[in-house]
């Protein structure tokens, strides 16, 4: 068995550069701890007399770790006497996996105050882990119940319940995604930026394409490069990337993505950027010229709100560069985006603490509904979702618009397939398809590339 979970732990792969899944990482895969010294609790009558003093969490940026300080720290919610010790590893060059794999292959033998505690995993590769036994289940051995996660949407279950139908990670978010576009730019090329009429001029493809040219006689890019929109496509998929024979197949919404990629690149309808590069963002500053981005909140909170700060020292605001210039809408189809998830680790002598973390953070409706207005997340508990689409909360990045009812129905919708190869293929084809989309390539060279990339990845596949 031990051996079985070192090959699982071993197919290791790298998801995105900006924050989730998950974006805005640093360019360095060194590996940072910062420990939080724990105030003392109010009530620490929850705690288990003989928990650990030292509490592990591991994962790849302070996205987690700022909205744990606020509304779990601050609350005074940590145990007297435990340390929160953060192992934060980028994960540029699949860093973070490799560090969290390392670790966990020798948690059986790590002295008690070394062990993981818990890790957060993103849901392109989620089955890796969900499906080993360094995992826990969140009702059995964690101690949650179903009533504790009732509320959650339910595809954010599904990224994390393993082949045997076990519950094995939460989250605190939901990721519905849609078209987040710049309203100065809106109002030049549609003559317009009220959300009602974009989304009525770009609720299908077609039109989204036609509007695209319009903005190229304009001077500006519909998207920034290749990638912008894959996720729309990729996640709309209705077949996983590989059969029950272990051959690898591309789902329709792949090939039409590969499509209109290769038309806009070859109208000028973007500008070559490549997905978490310099480039892709420089279009969202203040003399920017894209018109649109696809994302869910964290993406629009995490990466593209301070891609477009003139002045990164000040304060987020409207008139701070592009900033407040951007409103969304569903799009052309609704879609998710990443997301993530906490794992309990096996071998942890926190589990009270473990039980405690996931209840506040992702079940309690209170924290969740705290976690919106702090922070623009699209949180994981639908009565809190359907409280704040019908109340007057309003993004100031997004113009003060209320997004969360924009994409409410999105999230309800949502439909979630994989397999434990979805990772690697995703990348591989972006970067494969690259030479077919600026002229270095054929279609049927760039797709024999990306073939050779995914096999030479998992060997143990078939084209």
């Amino acid at each position: 068995m031990k051996k079985l979970l070192a090959i699982l732990l071993t197919v290791a792969v790298l998801l995105s550069v900006c924050a989730c899944a998950k974006p805005a990482e640093a360019n360095t895969a060194t590996t940072t701890e910062a420990a939080t010294a724990a105030p003392a609790a109010e009530d620490t009558t929850a705690a288990a007399p003989a928990q650990g003093k030292v509490y592990n969490i591991y994962c790849w940026n302070a996205e987690f770790q700022a909205r744990f300080e606020k509304y779990f720290v601050e609350a005074g919610l940590v145990p007297d006497g435990v340390t929160i010790n953060w192992v934060i590893t980028p994960n540029a060059d699949n860093a973070y996996q490799n560090k969290l794999d390392e670790t966990l292959l020798a948690q059986e033998t790590a002295a008690a105050d070394d062990k993981i505690d818990l890790f957060l995993i993103e849901a392109d590769y989620a089955l890796k882990y969900v499906n080993s036994d360094y995992s826990l289940d969140v009702y059995n051995d964690v101690g949650l119940t179903q009533d504790d996660t009732a509320a959650m949407y339910g595809y954010t279950k599904d990224v994390c319940t393993d082949s045997n139908g076990v519950l094995k990670g939460l989250s605190w978010q939901a990721c519905p995604a849609g078209l987040i576009y710049r309203r100065s730019i809106a109002e030049a090329v549609l003559g317009t930026s009220d959300p009602a009429e974009v989304q009525s001029k770009l609720d299908s493809w077609d039109k989204f394409e036609a509007v695209a040219a319009d903005a190229k006689a304009l001077g500006y890019y519909m998207v920034s490069g290749y990638d912008d929109d894959y996720r729309v496509f990729s996640n709309n998929a209705t077949k996983t990337w590989v059969d029950s024979t272990g051959k690898i197949q591309l789902d329709d919404n792949i090939l039409k993505w590969i499509d209109q990629t290769k038309k806009f690149t070859d109208a000028g309808y973007n500008n070559k950027a490549i997905l978490w590069s310099p480039e892709q963002m420089a279009g969202a500053k203040a003399d920017g010229k894209v018109m649109c981005y696809f994302g869910p909140g964290w993406f629009f909170d995490f990466c593209l709100a301070p891609a477009t700060l003139a002045d990164s020292e000040a304060a987020a605001a409207p008139g701070n560069g592009s900033y407040g210039d951007w409103a969304i809408v569903k799009g052309p189809q609704g879609f998710y985006w990443g997301g993530t998830w906490l794992c309990a680790a096996k071998g942890s002598d926190n589990l009270e603490l473990t039980k405690l973390i996931m209840k506040t953070m992702t079940c309690d409706k209170d924290t969740l509904v705290n976690i919106v207005n702090s922070f623009n997340d699209f949180t994981n508990n639908e009565a809190a979702m359907t409280e704040i689409a019908n109340s007057d909360f309003a993004s100031a990045f997004l113009g003060g618009q209320n997004y969360i009812s924009v994409l409410l129905d999105s999230a309800k919708s949502i439909k979630y397939i994989s397999s434990p190869y979805d990772q690697g293929c995703n990348e591989k084809l972006l970067e494969a398809m690259r030479g077919y989309f600026n002229g270095t390539a054929t279609y049927d060279e760039a797709l024999d590339n990306f073939y050779t990339l995914v096999l030479e990845k998992y060997p143990e596949l078939s084209r």
